[in-house]
């Protein structure tokens, strides 16, 4: 990689993305695709090119990999799994027509394509317990649906034109950057909020639902990562099952209590978004990503707590809501 262009840099994935392949890229260009209405800032905007990118203008991709000379594409552009089952057209409309525009160009221009994939793919027949890599993927929402498609699509370019795709299956990304933006495992996020604002958790997912997760600097380095790896070894492509800890809200209650002994939480629960957590796996066999790629994880659920509470409290310090995090 040297030229990169992601697509949706100031999504919740992008914005952090985009900063760190400009830290590990700084020979290139990482250019920060972004749709009117939601333009980059701050840092975002002041440490390296941006474009007006919308993912289903397919003319407005070409020219942008044309003029800032791309190799590589990240399209990170989709919506997350409760706004998609609001809006299933919209989300189908961004997360493949939108994924068919990329591909094509990177058909044509010569381009990698990295498109996130998710747990969202298994729905209720799929192993609930260590889902294997390979399994029955049969989801049982819009969000779910447009990850498999983009899955099958990604490997159908590989094999029919030699595009170079690669994917992970995120699980829920947990960070002190991005604000939660509307998935399934938010809550994960939000209850940090919670606890540092020193107000009661009210949790929309039900005790004992448990799915896996894992913390924001890890999700990065794994889409770094798979990109950087030796194609050679990589049996498969699209996508790789990747995770690092899988918690229920009890268990990331008691891990938030350890250092803030007076949170609270309670529970309202979402039938919504506790239908869709309960079509998703409890845990992921990610074996074929450490094997094939030297997949590991940095972060376990004790230290992407302790840094969570550090970065939030740093951030509201001047915030009359805030307390001490007690370290």
């Amino acid at each position: 990689m040297k030229n990169v262009l992601v697509i949706g840099s100031t999504g919740q994935i992008g914005s952090e993305l985009t900063m760190e392949l400009r830290r590990r890229y700084s020979e290139g260009q990482i250019v920060a695709g972004y749709i009117p209405g939601a333009e980059p800032k701050g840092d975002l905007a002041m440490s390296g090119p941006s474009a007006v990118v919308d993912i289903t203008n397919e003319r407005q991709i070409a020219e942008t990999v044309s003029r800032y000379r791309i190799d590589t594409v990240y399209n990170l552009a989709a919506l997350l799994s409760a706004v998609a089952e609001a809006r299933p057209q919209l989300a189908w409309k961004i997360g493949t027509d939108g994924l068919f525009n990329v591909l094509e160009v990177a058909r044509e221009k010569h381009c990698m394509v990295f498109t996130p994939s998710s747990i969202g793919v298994f729905g209720n027949d799929a192993p609930k317990q260590k889902t294997p890599q390979d399994t029955v993927r049969n989801p049982r929402t819009m969000y779910g649906v447009t990850k498999v498609t983009g899955e099958l699509l990604s490997d159908y370019y590989f094999r029919r034109f030699g595009v170079d795709t690669r994917s992970v299956r995120f699980p829920g990304l947990i960070s002190h950057v991005a604000p939660p933006g509307g998935g399934t495992t938010d809550y994960a996020v939000e209850i940090f909020y919670a606890a540092v604002e020193n107000r009661p958790f009210v949790c929309p997912i039900a005790a004992g639902t448990f799915m896996d997760m894992m913390y924001m600097p890890d999700a990065l380095h794994a889409a770094i990562r798979i990109m950087e790896a030796d194609p050679s070894r990589l049996k498969h492509r699209n996508a790789f099952n990747v995770t690092a800890m899988s918690l229920d809200p009890e268990k990331l209650c008691r891990q938030i209590r350890k250092y803030m002994p007076d949170f609270t939480m309670e529970y309202r629960v979402d039938p919504l978004r506790q239908a869709i957590a309960e079509s998703w796996p409890d845990s992921l066999d990610d074996a074929c990503a450490r094997e094939e790629w030297d997949w590991r994880p940095q972060y376990g659920l004790d230290a992407m707590t302790r840094d969570m509470l550090e970065k939030l409290t740093d951030k509201a310090a001047n915030s009359r809501k805030a307390r001490p995090f007690y370290r």
